[in-house]
């Protein structure tokens, strides 16, 4: 049987699929038919359907007539996911296997050779290593993700490998920053790792994205070189990133809790936030970052401010506060929900 890769998907999913409606809707197609002559437009698209068995003569009516797809889909689609459940075994087999030799690796005396900090430069690489590291997980793993910036691919690729993390019994907490909580895609990471055992929670204040494996390596951004991550194994800086990451965790709010006097503390929060970033000068893109929002809601977080303290310019408004004493800390209160 011929094999069925992205190209011929390509070429189903837009011109073959076109052509078979056509088809379906007018009954047939005559078989001299210009578009899928020798040099037709769709002869590409009339091949493969014809290679597949949805496309059979009729030489009574001199034409090509539909076949029904869903005897068609078995034959295509089950040696795909056959070959495809044969490559995952294969691949989760030969990770085992490296997942033991790194262990061994680093368990021996020149493992200790290696420096404190190493540098990765490339997307692809620091990728490849977070997964590395991620499967040689043991016991837990802290992530901190600032901002809401992940894509689907990139949460759909984190999904996969954290749900192996924790079926093999390992325990994951992440922090988001509370505007994660506007993305449906995060949400379904997070209803995807929770539903496994991860606890997540959400914190007001910008920090930067960290992961820590086993409290022994961490993986952190390099300030000086935008895209550049650093990989830590000195004990003494890690144990300070378990400790920022634990005091951090203890002040999160947990993501799965939709009380509505939670979200009404995680929205005082965030105003209060906005207060500071204006009380302190900074710009709009520099607080945007910091509270992992968009310039434009910063903008409507500040537009608010301005309409409840009859301001009509950002200096009226930061004139109001400093006269009413407002520091930016007034409506935080109360303790993290549990």
């Amino acid at each position: 049987m011929p094999s069925y890769g992205p190209d011929e998907r390509a070429v189903f999913e837009d011109d073959a699929t076109k052509l078979y409606e056509e088809i379906c809707q007018r009954g047939g197609i005559p078989a001299n038919d210009y578009r899928i002559a020798e040099d037709g437009e769709l002869r590409k698209a009339f091949d493969l359907l014809v290679e597949m068995g949805l496309l059979t003569f009729n030489r009574e009516q001199d034409q090509w007539e539909p076949e029904d797809p869903t005897s068609v889909q078995s034959r295509i689609v089950s040696p795909l996911s056959q070959e495809a459940a044969k490559l995952l075994s294969e691949s989760s087999q030969w990770n085992s296997a490296f997942t033991n030799l790194a262990q061994s690796w680093r368990r021996a005396p020149q493992s200790s050779a290696r420096g404190p900090f190493t540098y990765l430069r490339n997307l692809d690489l620091i990728n490849s290593v977070l997964d590395q590291l991620v499967a040689e997980c043991e016991e837990e793993i802290f992530t901190a993700q600032p901002e809401a910036g992940r894509n689907a691919r990139q949460l759909a690729r984190a999904a996969l490998r954290d749900i192996e993390l924790l079926e093999r019994g390992a325990t994951m907490r992440t922090l988001y920053q509370h505007s994660a909580r506007r993305s449906s895609v995060t949400h379904k990471y997070v209803a995807a790792v929770t539903a496994r055992g991860a606890e997540v929670r959400t914190l007001d204040e910008f920090f930067n994205r960290m992961i820590v494996v086993d409290r022994r390596v961490a993986v952190i951004p390099n300030r000086d070189e935008p895209g550049v991550a650093v990989i830590v194994r000195e004990p003494a800086v890690v144990a300070f990133l378990v400790d920022v990451f634990e005091r951090s965790w203890e002040r999160g709010r947990p993501f799965t809790n939709r009380e509505t006097s939670l979200l009404k503390d995680i929205a005082a929060e965030q105003r209060a936030m906005t207060m500071r970033m204006l009380i302190e000068g900074h710009s709009d893109p520099v607080s945007a970052k910091r509270l992992g929002v968009s310039p434009r809601t910063y903008a409507g977080y500040v537009a608010d401010l301005k309409a409840d303290y009859d301001a009509d310019t950002r200096f009226q408004l930061g004139y109001t506060m400093g006269r009413m004493g407002i520091s930016g800390q007034e409506e935080i209160e109360g303790e993290p929900a549990e």
